[in-house]
């Protein structure tokens, strides 16, 4: 794994497998602003709570010029279960081969109860239109989250 990211950096190019099918990559956000939030799993306290507040703000965000993705290491299947159970209005991104997760450099060595084990950091990326960096959330508190990255993509 190379240098963490930084803002001003280009931010790394990806394709991923989205929900409902097909696929979604950067480059399909060219010229516009787009929020890249890493969850660590579909349907646990944490992540509904985070997804919930970015689909309630996502007119807000469309008025703001600036899209809203979800990636996490779930399946597309996981991730269309997840969307239709909470009613989620924005994408979401399934990296099951991790490879994004670490180009990004959010798939990491975690703990929890003492125990060591890999997996998705909480973790926001705003990339502005012209595809670099704007501001990284390294460690992401849920509460309240979703509406400081709308201000953030406002000021940008």
């Amino acid at each position: 794994m190379g240098k963490p990211l930084a803002e001003g950096d280009k931010a790394p190019a990806f394709t991923l497998p989205r929900d409902g099918g097909g696929t979604v990559s950067l480059s399909d956000y060219k010229g516009r602003k787009l929020v890249l939030y890493f969850y660590p799993k579909a349907d646990t306290p944490g992540c509904t709570q985070e997804a919930i507040a970015f689909s309630g703000l996502k007119q807000r965000f469309t008025r703001a010029g600036t899209e809203v993705l979800g990636v996490s290491a779930d399946p597309v299947k996981k991730q269309d279960k997840f969307k239709a159970k909470y009613d989620l209005t924005i994408a979401l991104g399934s990296d099951e081969t991790l490879k994004m997760l670490e180009d990004y450099g959010v798939w990491a060595e975690k703990s929890m109860y003492g125990r060591k084990y890999m997996g998705v950091l909480r973790a926001t990326f705003l990339i502005g239109a012209d595809g670099r960096i704007a501001r990284i959330w390294p460690k992401v508190k849920v509460e309240g989250h979703a509406d400081e990255v709308l201000e953030a993509a406002k000021a940008i």
